[in-house]
């Protein structure tokens, strides 16, 4: 498997399909990848792959629904009770944990969502959970009703996607400037107001 891991080992054939195609997208793009080798990644015929997603395009879009339901599970898997500050930095923890734990669905979300010429819709999926997130905290009591929905969305939104690109940046910089791996500095994103304003 590639250097980004194997996401899991459970799998549905239709799950090792979707998975092989996420490694792949996020080596080597969408568009450099044909259904072939998403096939041969996941050791199933071309027309396994053609019965599950029909198209490379539904195959992309069953990617990213993934990322979207894991992004959307990693906030899910904390409460949401308690102080809503504390609860906010809890998930932005969890999803970075996510993060950590899959690395080639950040590989795939940096091509994705930095190539401005790749057709997808991806951010707009994450942002709409951000903002059923928002909305279902705001509901709640968890949440400013003060603040306009859409700033919160944004501050949620980079405060659990900064990281992860900028970090690369500082990565390469750091040992450009030769600097020594247990001393790198790793970035935390913060945004000027909380959710929970």
């Amino acid at each position: 498997m590639s250097s980004g891991g194997a996401i899991e080992s459970d799998l549905t054939t239709k799950a090792r399909i979707r998975n092989a195609a996420l490694e792949l997208f996020a080596a080597e793009g969408v568009s450099a990848v044909s259904m072939r080798a998403v096939a041969a990644r996941a050791g199933v015929a071309v027309g396994l792959v053609q019965h599950h997603f029909k198209t490379k395009e539904g195959l992309r879009s069953a990617v990213e629904q993934y990322i979207v339901d894991r992004h959307a599970a990693a906030i899910g898997s904390v409460p949401d009770a308690g102080n809503p500050a504390e609860v906010a930095a809890d998930r932005d923890a969890a999803v970075r944990r996510m993060f950590d734990e899959h690395p080639a669905l950040v590989d795939y979300m940096r091509r994705s969502l930095l190539d401005p010429g790749d057709d997808n819709h991806l951010l707009e999926r994450l942002t709409e959970l951000a903002r059923a997130q928002v909305v279902e905290r705001r509901s709640a009591g968890t949440a400013s009703t003060t603040v306009p929905v859409p700033d919160q969305v944004v501050r949620m939104m980079v405060r659990q996607l900064g990281n992860l690109f900028l970090q690369p940046m500082i990565d390469t910089m750091w040992a450009q400037l030769g600097g020594a791996d247990a001393d790198k500095p790793l970035l935390i994103v913060r945004t000027a107001a909380t959710l929970d304003e």
